[in-house]
């Protein structure tokens, strides 16, 4: 019974540590893509890749909580994944604000900028997402990780569709379209996130 119990606690310590692994890996870049895109739309003026780089700054976040409480019990989780889902509430009122004031002061994006920024992010995304996929569903912790990577694969696609857009047209307006889409993307994911994450905590205080 006791090499059974042991045998357990390394296969979760392996498991934990597999977890601290993968989530370093998306951590680090989503740092360095939050870096490149808040740069690309500075560069490009796009509304569209200014909310995917605030995007990737809140997922660099989320993804930081999500590693600090790897093993910790399942309240500790349930509480840093409300903490996520404001954390993705906050990233769509600031996409919010860059459209409201985009929209006072009109400008045409540069296609050529989004569209390489956007293909370099969709491919980090994908990476990350494929890197999360398979612990998706090992606890409200790696799941409200692994709906931040999905967002962000959307987002990616996005992004090229509003330069794609931006080319054809000569105009501004897909750009602020795309981030639009992108604002109701955040605001379902984050009232999923936080749904999600408040049925845990008031399992957990229930069975407590």
């Amino acid at each position: 019974m006791g090499e059974a119990c042991c045998g357990r606690t390394l296969e979760l310590q392996a498991l934990q540590a597999q977890h601290r692994r993968v989530l370093s890996i998306v951590l680090a870049v989503n740092a360095a893509t939050f870096v490149m895109m808040v740069g690309a739309a500075w560069w490009s003026r796009s509304s569209s890749l200014l909310s995917g780089g605030l995007d990737n700054l809140g997922d660099a976040l989320t993804y930081a909580l999500s590693l600090a409480v790897v093993g910790a019990g399942p309240v500790a989780k349930a509480r840093v994944a409300l903490f996520k889902g404001a954390l993705i509430l906050a990233a769509a009122l600031a996409v919010a604000a860059q459209i409201a004031w985009r929209l006072g002061h009109p400008a045409v994006p540069l296609f050529e900028g989004m569209g390489v920024a956007a293909l370099a992010n969709l491919a980090a995304n994908v990476l990350c997402l494929r890197l999360l996929a398979p612990h998706r569903h090992a606890d409200v912790n790696l799941s409200s990780a692994w709906e931040c990577s999905r967002n962000d694969v959307w987002e990616g696609f996005a992004v090229l569709a509003a330069a794609a857009g931006v080319a054809v047209f000569g105009a501004g307006w897909p750009d602020l379209a795309i981030a639009g889409v992108l604002l109701l993307v955040f605001l379902r994911s984050a009232l999923r996130v936080l749904r999600s994450a408040w049925a845990a905590l008031r399992l957990e205080r229930s069975g407590a």
